[in-house]
């Protein structure tokens, strides 16, 4: 594993959004650049940029039509260059967001597969033999017809403006159907790679991989993919060594082995992830979130499901936690910032990189408002972060009008100037958090973990993180997010206590005794 990974502690940041330095009202690199010491300051090191690159912004940029240059609205290639430098020379490092698996119909890859004649780029994508031919295939999200000159139909990934590149097909039932390792399928693998290359060589630390499990296609068992990757990451060993990957694939076992750093807890899929903070995916029910003081949320299903990924991944894990991102709801939908408070406590102390999504450390709402660029549901959480009081909230000195999207128009709108101006205010309680995961051993991103204590529609939540190292620190996290006192067995014997939130929880004679809306981290022997 790369070494900074170690203690990384990542904010995710949507470029777009975050600051405005030329007054269009949409966000650009400069503005990364200038809030750079915000960033360390609040403690985190490193960064992961949504995507920045040439695109037609159907799908808010993960519609790439050009994987190599940086989105003029953004500002320039050596303007994420100089982003890269600056982070590097603060001890911050930076992923790129990688999308292997699609581009735009505006990519001139698609352009030239869409000829008649048959050129370099005709096996770029998923393309069958008939315009009319149904593609039901699993991973394809659909078909694109009557668009070329060429006889067929192309499958797309997601969005219609999305069509899938073509890696090949790990079990294949038509003609049309490449192998893994036929050459037009290779070729695209080799693309992939000379774009990977062409950051790496200019300073990027790596890439977060978007829908990483879905590069081959009719892979039942994802064995294809897996082995994909593993090619991927022999590339890298061999030219890039200290190159991060890190995946958006909900399957640990699988990632891992397939040559990633980390994998991502995921809002869809198995993980059980939105049980803690918010409402299920595409639930209808009343969100009951853990991390609710209303007490009446479940976290066993999640910690049931995470033991199963350590058991899979011979007790390393390597899951990342994230406090959101650009494709959920905000955290403060459901929680308010003094239960925000005690997520971050859950999130700053598991084990692998935690992720910060920018402007939850201040409580963001999330906003109802019309969608942009394919963001729909999603754009409430991608709104214009919130600096200061200023002409909006500091983000630009645009009119209000021409912003990317619309701001949070409530009276106590949060803002960076005044959380830091409050020694009690969440971002504080974030800061203090990451500072002590860093100067706490047992608290890093390869400690171990174990559950002590974790019941069906019960609480609290405790666990132990554990240096690997025989006779190494240890410490018992325990959170109690419920407006009640709680009480369970637990059979450590507390010797410092080394935070606390909402009133110190007592551990004697095999019993954990904690007040209401609670957490505390003791060491023990």
């Amino acid at each position: 594993m790369s070494t900074w990974l170690d203690d990384g502690i990542f904010y995710e940041i949507y470029p777009q959004s975050f600051n405005d330095t030329n007054d269009d009202g949409i966000g650009d690199i400069p503005g990364i650049i200038e809030k750079l010491d915000y960033i360390k300051e609040l403690g985190a090191n490193a960064l992961w940029l949504n995507p920045c690159f040439v695109s037609p912004f159907g799908d808010a940029g993960y519609d790439v039509a050009d994987y190599c240059q940086v989105a003029p609205r953004y500002g320039t290639n050596d303007d994420l260059i100089r982003l890269f430098d600056e982070c590097h020379a603060r001890g911050m490092h930076v992923l790129l967001d990688l999308v292997p698996g699609h581009t735009s119909i505006e990519h001139p890859w698609f352009r030239e597969s869409c000829k008649a004649a048959e050129n370099e780029y005709t096996g770029r994508y998923v393309w069958n033999d008939s315009v009319w031919a149904p593609m039901d295939i699993k991973g394809i999200n659909g078909v694109l017809r009557g668009i070329s000159e060429r006889n067929g139909a192309v499958g797309v990934n997601f969005f219609a403006f999305q069509p899938a590149l073509n890696y090949g097909f790990a079990e294949r039932d038509q003609p049309w159907q490449s192998a893994v390792d036929s050459p037009e399928a290779l070729a695209t693998r080799q693309a992939m790679k000379d774009v990977m290359a062409f950051w790496l060589e200019r300073g990027c630390d790596g890439f977060r991989v978007d829908m990483a499990g879905s590069l081959v296609k009719n892979d039942p068992g994802q064995e294809a993919t897996i082995a994909l990757w593993q090619d991927m990451r022999a590339y890298l060993d061999a030219n890039y060594p200290d190159a991060v990957l890190i995946s958006e694939w909900g399957e640990p076992d699988k990632t891992i082995r397939a040559g990633f750093h980390m994998d991502f807890l995921l809002q869809f899929g198995t993980s059980h992830y939105m049980d803690l903070f918010r409402r299920p995916e595409h639930s209808t029910i009343t969100p009951h979130p853990f991390f609710s003081r209303e007490g009446a949320g479940d976290a066993s299903e999640f910690v049931a499901t995470y033991k199963r990924n350590l058991d899979l991944t011979d007790g390393r894990g390597l899951m990342c936690i994230p406090s959101g991102n650009h494709d959920m709801e905000r955290l403060r939908r459901y929680l308010d910032p003094e239960e925000m408070k005690m997520a971050f406590a859950f999130i700053l102390s598991m084990p692998g990189c935690p992720f910060i999504y920018y402007g939850d450390e201040i409580g963001m709402r999330h906003l109802d408002v019309t969608s942009v660029e394919g963001g729909y549901m999603r754009t409430g959480a991608r709104s214009p972060m919130q600096w200061d009081e200023g002409k909006n909230f500091g983000f630009s000195g645009a009119s209000a009008e021409d912003l990317y999207i619309s701001q949070d128009p409530a009276d106590d709108a949060p803002t960076v100037a005044a959380e830091m101006a409050d020694d009690s205010s969440l971002w504080h309680e974030v800061q203090k958090l990451i500072a002590l995961r860093k100067a706490t051993p047992a608290l890093g991103v390869n400690a171990a973990i174990e559950f002590a204590y974790c019941e069906k529609d019960a609480y609290p939540l405790v666990y132990l993180r554990s240096e690997r190292a025989e006779g190494g620190q240890r410490v018992l996290v325990a959170l109690n997010p419920a407006d009640r006192p709680a009480t369970c067995p637990c059979p450590y014997e507390a010797d410092e206590v080394i935070y606390t939130l909402g009133g110190t929880s007592e551990l004697a004679d095999g019993t954990l005794a904690m007040p209401a809306a609670s957490a505390t981290f003791f060491t023990v022997r």
